[in-house]
C-alpha cells in the first residue's frame, strides 16, 4: 500500500478515517450473506422455510454495504480536507 499524497510521512499500515468502517461493514455483509444461503437453503431441499426473523437477519447484508458506504465516504472526506489544508501550506 502506498501512502496517500497528504500523507508523505506515514506509515503504510497505519490505520486512516473510515477503515474500521470498512472492515466492520464487510465482516456485517458477510455474516448477512451467510443467512441469506442459510435461509434459501431450505426452499432448495423442500424442508420448511425458516421463520420471518430469519428473513430480516438476511438484511445485514444491505446494512453492512451502508455502514462500508460511510466508511469510504468519511476516508474520502478526510483525505479532501488534508489535500486542502496541503494546498494552503503550499502557498
Amino acid at each position: 500500500m502506498t501512502p496517500t499524497p497528504h500523507s508523505e510521512n506515514a506509515r503504510p499500515d497505519e490505520a486512516r478515517p473510515g477503515d474500521a468502517l470498512v472492515k466492520a461493514g464487510g465482516i456485517v455483509f458477510i455474516l448477512g450473506a451467510v443467512a441469506t444461503l442459510a435461509t434459501m437453503a431450505p426452499l432448495f431441499l423442500h424442508t420448511d422455510p425458516f421463520p420471518s426473523y430469519a428473513w430480516a437477519v438476511c438484511m445485514l447484508m444491505g446494512v453492512g454495504f451502508a455502514i462500508s458506504a460511510a466508511g469510504v465516504l468519511r476516508s474520502a472526506g478526510a483525505q479532501r480536507r488534508a489535500a486542502r489544508r496541503s494546498q494552503a501550506a503550499a502557498r
